[in-house]
């Protein structure tokens, strides 16, 4: 990766930060919101071709793996700086319409209220339970499945190699987890060219068989679901698991019970996205030779752009201190899904999700405490969020 150089203006930039392994940030890292804007808006400047790079480089093993299955991720949404990146973004919002999005929310209200049940059950029978995998994980994985026509199946897996993938490219691993999470990966491939075959075929409209009717080769296809099952459903898991983990915390605002209204919820999720998001972060690198905040960044810099509460180059340790202690950190949403050409095509859907499951979790919960103040995060480059948020009972 290219090492960035210092630049001169703090408002737009700061110098490369400390990585979790010790290492040097090799970024750029940009927290004025203006100055992110400015970046996102102007794509022939800097091109989002190393978005999806891998942070940590893979070492011949791991490689070797991913060869096997003949893996591939050629660029076609996120990373995509060509003249192809229209076109291929209007056929996958075509699922993503506001219509479509508001058309779910009863279907995701029955998938909230059947798993904060299943919560309630659990709390009743053992005193305890962890409201990342009996709320947060699997709705946003169901919705999306349904939402872009796809076969809901697997999901436990679709879970794992989620996670996984996250860390092989967003993360710091070191060899040998290195080929661990590439054979996770090689699996979900696999997985993934089965289910787009099977969905170019299939009757009815479905994500993959518009793409192909769009020209979209099944490499292709393949690339762009690999990272839209993720990021379609993961993040939303994350933006959930810190919301319940906040609130309950009480560093949010207003209390457990307030959730339980429309608006308190709402609320609150709108709090953790300015806040704590659970992209704080997003690259970009720069094409040529170009002026950003009145300083002059050089060709191939790489720049990390601060979206909301980015703890990993704010020199944060990787427990879970709340971003929210340092006021400097805190914004308004408008840039917690990217701005510009690239921006989140599930935004809203995330927002809807993320409220109506904090909402049927308060209501359903009543009178539940945090057991782990201090749980294992994740902290990844692009993500954050608590892998647990384990609750006792009133009585507990």
């Amino acid at each position: 990766m290219t090492t960035a150089k210092p630049m001169a203006a703090a408002a737009t930039a700061a110098p490369p930060a400390q990585a979790p392994d010790g290492s040097k940030c090799p970024y750029l890292v940009v927290r004025d919101p203006d100055a992110v804007r400015d970046v996102l808006h102007r794509p022939a400047d800097f091109s989002p071709a190393n978005a999806l790079v891998a942070v940590t480089a893979l070492e011949g093993p791991a490689l070797r793996v991913l060869q096997r299955v003949g893996f591939a991720l050629p660029p076609v949404l996120a990373s995509n700086d060509t003249d192809s990146h229209g076109g291929i973004r209007k056929v996958v919002a075509g699922f993503f319409t506001p219509a479509t999005v508001a058309a779910m929310e009863p279907r995701i209200r029955e998938l909230a209220r059947e798993a904060a049940g299943n919560a309630a059950k659990q709390l009743a029978r053992t005193g305890q339970a962890d409201l990342v995998q009996a709320m947060a994980a699997f709705p946003p994985a169901v919705v999306m499945l349904e939402l872009l026509g796809l076969p809901v199946r697997d999901l436990a897996n679709l879970k794992r190699w989620g996670l996984d993938s996250m860390e092989l490219f967003w993360g710091w691993p070191s060899p040998e987890r290195q080929l661990e999470l590439a054979n996770s990966a090689a699996e979900f491939y696999v997985w993934l060219r089965r289910l787009v075959a099977e969905s170019v075929a299939a009757p009815g409209r479905n994500l993959f068989k518009s793409l192909a009717g769009h020209g979209l080769s099944r490499t292709e296809m393949c690339s762009l679901g690999y990272f839209l099952l993720i990021a379609g459903q993961e993040t939303t898991t994350h933006l959930i698991s810190t919301t319940l983990f906040r609130l309950l915390q009480g560093s949010a605002p207003g209390a457990w019970k307030d959730a339980a209204s429309e608006a308190g919820a709402k609320s609150v999720v709108q709090h953790v996205l300015a806040t704590e998001s659970s992209v704080p972060t997003w690259r970009r690198v720069t094409d040529h030779e170009t002026i950003l905040g009145g300083d002059l960044i050089p060709a191939g810099t790489e720049i990390l752009l601060e979206l909301s509460g980015n703890l990993i180059t704010a020199a944060a340790g990787p427990g879970s201190t709340s971003p929210q202690e340092d006021a400097g950190h805190g914004r308004s949403t408008g840039l917690v899904f990217g701005s510009g050409i690239h921006r989140c095509l599930g935004a809203k859907l995330a927002e809807l999700e993320a409220a109506v499951i904090i909402q049927e979790a308060a209501a359903a919960l009543p009178g539940i405490q945090l057991r782990d103040h201090e749980p294992e995060w994740i902290r990844l480059l692009s993500f954050q969020a608590p892998r647990t948020v384990s609750v006792v009972g009133p009585a507990g």
